[in-house]
């Protein structure tokens, strides 16, 4: 196994692959029951080949995920490994709120200390929360009574976001970031990798699959890109040797569901490097990007000029999520998690009051665009 800088906070070397404990195998269709045996098997293997990083959360598999870790570290696997688990930042309504979460947590995971701990799923709204109720002193407080070693947090917001959560508290260790070699330009990006690095914060990749995306069906046109490889590697080697080519990332998380990906995964983790890949590969894989984002049903480049929105939609986020099904071919899948969105958050708020139409500079008839995303998502008109 390769193993890394974790900033220059942490004094200590993370594998260069981490285990996601977030799509671990099930038991028919339930994602709360783990299938515990082969779940086992592969985390097991994992470590026993060198990976010593596990990332879990409150609310992974239905709040099972912690304590599945807490019992497949034990017959000395403990010693092996260092646990990262999150915050549940949006249950936190009331001050004293952060301590019962991350007592119960510790009893999950069988543990006196976690290892690295995390807000999860920081971004504008809820880091705002997080100042007003008071959680970064109570961290402070945890951490200096050893509950847990070094605080981070993980992240899905626009990139100024991130720069305000990163200056905004001396504190952090570390962060988590979605990246791959599609995102460069979504969320944090290429820019919030080097900005959160060059700060001494670790950073942990997520999503370095863009959720199985990048090694799914590719439409005809990628296909055709895909055919002029300079060198012959899975889809997921390519995705994960870009992000280990790059000297800011100190490690990636693969949340692994069966044991090929597993071995596979370990297996170009030992083989990963900085600056490993030749100008050619690099080149190769920026002409993937380029064909994939030729098919982006709308020219939104993510300025948010267009908000705030007086409905309090987030309308880049709503562009971004129908034109990743649309990439894609996921529809169907999109359209479930569509559903989950609350009511007043979906594209069939719009008021069509033109506010974001007068404000975009790429004179973008928004108000067209929410009415396609809700009829085909939400079955309406919008």
């Amino acid at each position: 196994m390769r193993y890394r800088e974790f900033g220059s906070r942490i004094d200590w070397r993370p594998s260069a692959l981490g285990f996601g404990c977030m799509r671990l195998p099930v038991i028919g269709d339930d994602r709360s029951r783990i299938d515990e045996a082969e779940a086992c098997r592969m985390i097991r293997y994992a470590i026993d080949n060198g990976v010593n990083y596990l990332d879990t959360a409150y609310g992974y598999h239905g709040g099972n995920s912690e304590g599945f870790v807490g019992r497949v570290l034990e017959d000395g696997y403990r010693e092996k490994a260092r646990v990262a688990t999150k915050s549940p930042t949006w249950l936190l309504k009331e001050p004293g709120d952060f301590d019962k979460y991350l007592a119960e947590q510790l009893e999950r995971l069988k543990t006196q200390r976690i290892d690295f701990y995390l807000l999860h799923g920081l971004g504008r709204e809820r880091w705002r929360t997080i100042l007003e109720l008071g959680v970064l002193r109570s961290a402070e407080k945890a951490r200096a009574e050893g509950k847990f070693s070094h605080f981070g947090f993980s992240f899905h917001d626009d990139l100024d976001a991130f720069k305000e959560i990163v200056t905004g508290y001396d504190g952090w260790d570390f962060c988590q970031i979605q990246y791959n070699y599609l995102d460069t330009e979504h969320q944090a990006g290429t820019a919030g990798l080097r900005f959160a690095a060059e700060r001494g914060l670790g950073v942990v990749i997520m999503e370095p699959l863009r959720g199985g995306s990048l090694v799914g069906p590719r439409p005809e046109s990628v296909e055709a890109v895909w055919a002029t490889a300079p060198v012959e590697r899975t889809p997921a080697d390519w995705a994960l040797q870009w992000l280990w080519d790059q000297p800011e990332v100190s490690l990636v998380l693969s949340g692994m569901s069966a044991m090929q990906h597993v071995v596979e995964n370990v297996a170009s983790a030992q083989r990963s490097a900085i600056g490993s890949l030749s100008p050619d590969e690099t080149g190769f894989l920026s002409r993937v990007r380029e064909a994939y984002l030729q098919l982006k049903p709308f020219n939104c480049t993510g300025c948010e000029y267009c908000l705030p929105c007086p409905q309090g939609l987030r309308i880049p986020n709503l562009l971004e999520f129908y034109s990743t099904a649309v990439m894609f071919g996921r529809v169907a899948e999109h359209r479930q998690m569509y559903g989950r969105i609350p009511e007043d958050r979906r594209a069939g708020a719009c008021q069509e009051c033109g506010e974001c139409e007068s404000r975009c500079p790429q004179g973008l008839p928004v108000r067209e665009y929410m009415k396609t995303i809700h009829r085909t998502f939400g079955g309406g008109e919008g």
